[in-house]
């Protein structure tokens, strides 16, 4: 229950020299202050680098290829060589439970519409992309079948292009756009949250139908890259080495022993290792933080030691009239958990507020890394339960040292 009269004479005795109090609770303050901050920067970040993948399904591989490194099948090595459309229907018949999504792209063209114009990047597309690729069709629709089978004019435009040629909400569905001495008429729009550029920059990016690209300019039945996605329940580790395999099996100009003629980017890989990183470094925060924690509780503790020699004769005076060993453990404890907890709240509350002011700077930054610092409600829970039992711990040695005193030893103090 609360007893008025015990917080009134902690009070008092904490009062008599706010000086000392001021400077041992500052240890508590401090080390939760910079625990919060930590953490909430450290969350901050991974949000931030989880985002920059947000925009592309993580279970991928992504295949291109390059120089040959062995002579094979008649062929010198630094030989070039080509994905080719029968390597998708090929794929396709292999891996049904797979996502075989082929790209080609084209750099440093110009889309125009009446005098206003937009840099873009020209790229090859088939529906499949939109199981790899999380794009959120804002008007329109996207690149379907029939575009495919009949190599349709058509194009579906990012959100940068659409911003320059559409501008003032101007509705682009139905308009046609030139793009490289072609004219392509606008079926869909989209946006995207992805950060990660897989080739091209999403924003300015012209995606056709990929018969459509392959015809218009001239590149046949080449394929400069593949992406392969797995459903969740499989992982893209276990049959991405096979898929690979398979590819260079089919091409005769290529050795089934050469790695490097076939160049792969896993993207579950690639965040698995950031996953591991960021463990790291949350328990690397939670080291400094709670290390610099401790110090100040054992600031405290030596402190609470002090007072208690310093009231020695006040203790046995209350012992002599009565005062049992519990009421004199029970108030050392709640004056050491009172200061613990007072200054860790402190540093908690500042601490949030620290994250909560990056969160609003770093926001006006659509570049930025940081995304979201802070912590979690159970995380700030965990503290205040940590600064609890930290404060009793604390006081505990004190509140020992202070009922052995003997009531007649202590009086006889000066």
């Amino acid at each position: 229950m609360f007893d008025r009269e015990l917080y009134k004479e902690i009070w008092q005795a904490i009062s008599k020299n706010k000086t000392r109090s001021i400077l041992t609770a500052f240890g508590v303050f401090w080390g939760l202050l910079m625990l919060i901050t930590l953490a909430g920067a450290g969350n901050g970040l991974q949000n931030g680098i989880e985002a920059q993948f947000s925009g592309n399904a993580k279970n991928t591989t992504i295949l291109f290829t390059s120089y040959t490194t062995i002579p094979y099948g008649g062929f010198r090595r630094n030989h070039w060589w080509n994905f080719k459309n029968s390597d998708v229907e090929a794929l396709n018949r292999q891996y049904p439970d797979l996502y075989i999504v082929p790209r080609n792209t084209r750099y440093g063209d110009a889309a125009s519409y009446n005098l206003r114009s937009s840099e873009c990047s020209v790229v090859g597309e088939y529906p499949v992309t939109t199981n790899v690729e999380y794009l959120k069709i804002s008007k329109g629709r996207y690149i379907n079948d029939m575009d495919i089978r009949e190599r349709r004019k058509v194009c579906v435009i990012g959100p940068r292009v659409r911003e320059d040629l559409f501008p003032n909400g101007e509705d682009p569905i139905g308009k046609n756009i030139r793009v490289g001495g072609s004219y392509y008429k606008v079926v869909g729009t989209y946006d995207t949250n992805s950060k990660i550029h897989i080739n091209f920059d999403p924003e300015t990016a012209v995606r056709l139908p990929f018969t459509t690209m392959q015809q218009t300019y001239n590149m046949g039945d080449n394929v400069r890259m593949l992406i392969v996605g797995a459903p969740a329940n499989r992982p893209i580790n276990d049959v991405e080495e096979e898929v690979m395999r398979f590819i260079r099996s089919r091409h005769k100009d290529v050795s089934p022993d050469d790695n490097e003629a076939l160049q792969h980017y896993n993207l579950s890989k690639r965040f698995g290792q950031i996953t591991n990183l960021f463990l790291g470094v949350d328990l690397l925060i939670w080291l400094v933080g709670l290390g610099t924690l401790l110090a100040g509780v054992i600031g405290i503790s030596n402190i609470m030691l002090v007072i208690v020699k310093e009231r020695t004769q006040e203790i046995g005076i209350k012992r002599a009239i009565g005062a049992t060993p519990a009421s004199i453990i029970r108030q050392i404890i709640t004056e050491s958990v009172l200061i613990t907890v007072v200054a860790g709240y402190l540093g908690l509350v500042l601490g949030v507020l620290i994250n909560e002011g990056l969160g609003v700077i770093l926001s006006s930054s659509s570049d930025s890394i940081f995304l979201n610092p802070g912590i979690n409600l159970s995380v700030g829970l965990l503290c205040l339960v940590i600064l609890i039992i930290s404060g009793a711990c604390a006081g505990l040695l004190p509140a020992i040292r202070a009922v052995k005193i003997k009531p007649i030893d202590a009086i006889r103090e000066e």
